[in-house]
């Protein structure tokens, strides 16, 4: 590694040890610390080191003035390598160039762009491992910065090393990305002094001593600070850097802290003295610090080291030449390193007959000249300047740059923007160009911060329209904070009748519907209501289909849920669109069941190939109980989304799939879609949609008799949830939990979990959630002799039963009535539920085997028992639920017959993801289209597959259909079992 990098060791090591496992296996890790602590260093070290080791190295860097220009920062890591983009399949190179200004396609979705990075990456590594060096990533732009987090989770399987610099407290990505942090601290002491003997000739010892106490550990200020004390002989400088070389007399400073703050306590004043050991401008700034953090914090507190380093390279630049600090002016508000546009702007700024040589700014160690590019020799020299600028000065700065780079329209409007106070509607109207071009490439977010400028600059007259534009756009991001300030600033504008529903629906949209509320589900159907009037249909819809989910997440009342749909059905709409079903059967999932099971059938061409559309159908399906169908809309949307890189509605998309799928049993496309769309839901910080998605999971561990992991799960959906007042989340842990006891043997335990979906005084109570379980709570009242306690549950099932056709509810009460039937009119409901053909699914269907063989036993049939017993048996094993196969077992054991064991499927032996690649594998696809689908690189599914074919005992791809077709039964829907197609 690196030599002269004084005390760090251990991080090194560290570094060395990532870069040495490379060849073996994938590394990211975030270097967090402080300005000057030293993170760039040790990215220069790893950088060298991964170069000695034959490594492909790849840098970018952040700068504070880039941050407008959408993947710059991606732009500049793979600029070395962009040729190979050729090799990638032609919408990851569409997408790739397309937000590289490159290709004039659609807009692609910056999850698309991402995925095309990651295989670039995975690409080049094959043939050497690649180190990817990212400094000061808080500066990055966005969507580079979002690109970079992706690529960084997911490089384990590939021969590639991620080192990400950021400074601390930015919030980003990579400030809950979950990588791996190295806390890049203070030197220690010893090194410190080490460091500081370089550069310390001609200070006395004891100021060395309170340069080591002012450094703080810190090495950019051990070797700045002794430069700064040397040059501070005069009273400016001495008081623009916040030290002082003679500490003021104890009383002189006794009466200048005083004066300063009379009202400090004896114990402040004490500690203020002492901490401010004479220093003057330390004992001025203290007032406003104890007064405000001093005494709370019980110390005291002045200028941080960080703004007195920014000071120190600030007065380095007072005895350069004029022209120099002008150039150095240009150079630290230009967003580019190109030593040819400083010099050209700044020319334009001390006129054509001045030189303006940089040379001065090299010599003081300001900047450092590399060919036809310069650099700061650290960002904070380049705020320090910037700041100390005047207000004229920078505005003529940016509209000198504005001036060289009018033939690159997006970058000279942010430098026209900055270089004029007043407002100015044509440069307003550049923005709004600009931002529509960023949208193109996929930077959404530098279209919000143009929009926003826009509405700044512009006339009064487009402000709020340009702020709503922004908010929209903002919800894309699932910038909730900046949604919520952008449409505060739009709200008092005056805005006409449908600019406000408009703004009413963005409000909503990050809600999810929680909490469920009938005041507000009443005010948003008016306001759609109004909307429909003005000819907005869109708007109206979505407007109720935020007043449905109300409805979903609590009952409402009657009226309320009347309100809702009587306004869905007066618009003129098709009535089998599925943006009107899914108001319906989120609003009324008994009341307008019927209607909405009757209308999916026939849903156009149109809403079938729009796999956002299909996505609500999906929704409506699972709403009303028809799971099956729910599974396959939703299997069809879900491969839409993942074609179209839509990751946060995939996993919307993924979550809602796991939960019909999970109804019915289908573990092989639950496990993998609960497990995937928590990890999406992450990524795209979508809360509800986690814990949604731990509820499933939890519910897949009772099912398999994992019921540690159960209740484990359920506890952490319920800690998402609960603050969220999630009813429907909350319903779904309780069925985990009933179905766990229900699976151990604890029926009483059972009832006690499952009776809490059916009352409404429970946080847990769910008005559609509850037509789904009423059978689970029949086998638990049975079971544990509480069937006259859940009488008056089964009588309003019946009662919902007669308004909707529900698959799932109707099955589970064929299930119930024979359950809890008395005497000989047992035998012929079991018979009838069976002959019905129980519509709601394989597993429902053997437990009513099950019972009724159990049913037999007890009245003494064991013939006759066997058969029933045999068959639930067998689908319990292909399901693999586990619990259920062993109960079969051992009732059919109890009349005389012996079973074979339970061979473990492949369910059984693989991790979801496994699970998942291992489905698509036996389904034909190659590893590269396996991991197009999972976002993955295609060298993480070909280590994956490496795993799963030990594991299942297999040689080749061509095993794996048989050995996974072998675990999934045959009654099984076609469209669930290719749910991952």
């Amino acid at each position: 590694m690196r030599q002269g990098l004084v005390g760090r060791e251990a991080e090194l090591t560290l570094l060395s040890g990532l870069i040495g496992e490379a060849p073996r296996r994938g590394n990211a890790i975030v270097l967090l610390g402080d300005p000057g602590i030293g993170k760039t260093s040790l990215l220069r070290a790893a950088a060298a080191r991964a170069r000695e080791a034959g490594f492909t190295v790849l840098e970018t860097a952040g700068v504070e003035t880039e941050a407008l220009l959408p993947y710059a920062g991606l732009h500049q890591l793979l600029r070395p390598v962009l040729s190979n983009a050729s090799g990638l399949p032609a919408p990851l190179r569409r997408a790739l160039l397309a937000a590289f200004g490159e290709d004039d396609g659609a807009s692609p979705e910056p999850f698309f762009i991402a995925l095309a990075a990651l295989n670039l990456l995975a690409e080049i590594s094959s043939r050497r491992p690649v180190l990817v060096a990212a400094d000061d990533v808080q500066w990055l732009d966005r969507p580079s910065q979002d690109a970079l987090a992706f690529l960084a989770r997911r490089v384990s399987q590939d021969p590639v090393v991620v080192v990400a610099a950021v400074r601390k407290g930015h919030p980003g990505p990579f400030a809950a990305s979950g990588l791996d942090e190295l806390d890049v601290g203070g030197l220690d002491d010893s090194s410190a002094r080490d460091i500081l003997a370089v550069h310390a000739a001609g200070l006395s010892t004891a100021d060395q001593e309170r340069i080591l106490g002012e450094a703080l550990g810190n090495p950019l200020a051990l070797v700045e600070l002794p430069v700064a004390w040397r040059a501070a002989a005069t009273p400016r400088l001495d008081h623009a850097l916040g030290l002082h070389l003679k500490a003021l007399p104890a009383s002189a400073a006794a009466a200048m802290l005083h004066a300063r703050a009379p009202g400090l306590s004896d114990a402040a004043r004490a500690r203020s003295l002492a901490g401010a050991a004479g220093n003057a401008l330390a004992l001025a700034e203290l007032p406003v610090a104890n007064g405000e953090l001093g005494e709370a914090a019980g110390m005291p507190t002045w200028l941080p080291l960080t703004i007195r380093l920014e000071r120190a390279f600030a007065a380095r630049t007072c005895d350069l030449p004029a022209a120099t600090r002008t150039a150095l002016l240009v150079a630290a508000v230009n967003n580019s390193q190109r030593l040819s546009e400083v010099l050209d702007a700044a020319a334009l700024v001390v006129g054509e007959k001045q030189a303006t040589d940089l040379t001065p700014a090299v010599t003081a160690q300001l900047i450092e000249i590399d060919g036809s590019e310069f650099r700061f020799r650290h960002p904070l020299m380049r705020t320090a300047i910037r700041q100390e600028a005047t207000i004229s000065q920078r505005q003529a700065a940016h509209a000198a740059l504005a001036e060289v780079l009018r033939d690159q329209p997006d970058r000279a409007v942010w430098h026209r923007a900055a270089s004029i106070i007043g407002p100015d509607e044509a440069v307003a109207g550049e923005l709004e160009a600009a931002a529509r071009r960023a949208r193109r490439r996929g930077g959404t977010a530098v279209a919000v911060s143009a929009l926003q400028r826009a509405a700044d600059l512009g006339h009064r007259t487009h402000r709020a329209g340009r702020l709503l534009q922004a908010a929209e756009l903002a919800f894309e991001l699932g910038r909730q904070d900046l949604v919520l300030d952008l449409a505060a600033e739009a709200e008092p504008l005056g805005l006409p009748s449908r600019e406000h529903a408009r703004l009413t629906w963005i409000k909503e949209s990050f809600t999810d519907g929680i909490p469920g509320d009938a005041a507000q589900a009443r005010a948003l159907a008016a306001v759609a209501g109004r909307a429909a009037a003005d000819g907005d249909i869109d708007l109206a819809l979505k407007l109720l289909y935020g007043a449905s989910l109300r409805c979903w997440w609590a009952d409402p009342g009657q009226a309320v849920r009347d309100q809702v749909v009587a306004t869905a059905e007066r618009l003129n709409v098709s009535q089998c669109d599925p943006r009107l079903l899914v108001v319906l059967a989120f609003a009324a999932p008994i009341g307008r069941g019927a209607v909405v099971i009757d209308r999916l059938p026939h849903l156009t061409p149109a809403a079938r190939s729009d796999p956002a559309t299909l996505r609500l159908a999906g929704n409506a399906a699972m709403a009303v109980g028809a799971f099956e169908e729910a599974a396959g809309l939703l299997a069809a949307a879900a491969a839409g989304l993942r074609a179209q890189g839509r990751l946060g509605l995939l996993a919307r998309a993924l979550v809602l799939q796991a939960w019909s799928a999970v109804h019915i049993a289908d573990l092989g496309a639950a496990i993998p879609g609960a497990e995937e769309a928590f990890r999406l839901a992450q990524e795209t910080r979508q809360p509800l949609i986690m814990a949604t998605a731990r509820a499933v999971q939890a519910i897949l561990a009772a099912l398999r008799g994992d019921y540690a992991t159960a209740e484990a799960t359920a506890a952490h959906a319920e800690q998402i949830c609960v603050p969220l007042r999630a009813s429907a989340v909350l319903a779904a842990t309780q069925l985990a939990r009933g179905l766990a006891c229900l699976a151990a043997g604890r029926p009483a335990d059972a009832v006690a979990h499952l009776r809490r979906i059916h009352d409404p005084a429970d946080p847990a109570y769910h008005y559609a959630v509850r037509c789904y379980t009423i059978g689970d709570l029949a086998e638990a009242a049975a079971r544990s002799g509480h069937r006259p306690g859940i009488g008056a549950f089964l009588q309003e099932m019946e009662a919902a039963a007669r308004q909707t056709p529900s698959p799932s509810l109707h099955g589970g009460l064929q299930y119930a009535r024979a359950l809890l039937a008395s005497g000989g009119q047992a035998d012929p409901l079991f018979g009838s539920a069976l002959q019905s053909g129980m519509s709601a699914g394989p597993f429902l269907r053997a437990r009513v085997q099950l019972a009724h063989g159990a049913w037999l036993h007890q009245h003494r049939h064991d013939a006759a028992a066997r058969t029933p017993l045999r068959a639930a048996m067998e689908v319990f094993d292909a399901l693999g639920v586990i619990p259920w196969s062993e109960r079969a077992r051992q009732q059919l054991r109890a009349t005389g017959e012996k079973s074979h064991p339970r061979i473990p499927g492949a369910r059984d032996q693989l991790t979801p993801q496994e699970l998942q690649i291992a489905q698509l594998a036996a389904d034909g696809l190659t590893n590269r289209e396996i991991g197009q689908k999972l976002y993955l690189s295609h060298r993480t599914i070909g280590s994956h597959l490496y795993r799963i074919f030990p594991k299942l005992g297999i040689a080749s791809r061509a095993e794996l259909r048989h050995v996974l077709e072998h675990s999934i039964p045959a009654t099984l829907s076609s469209a669930s079992r290719q749910i991952q197609r």
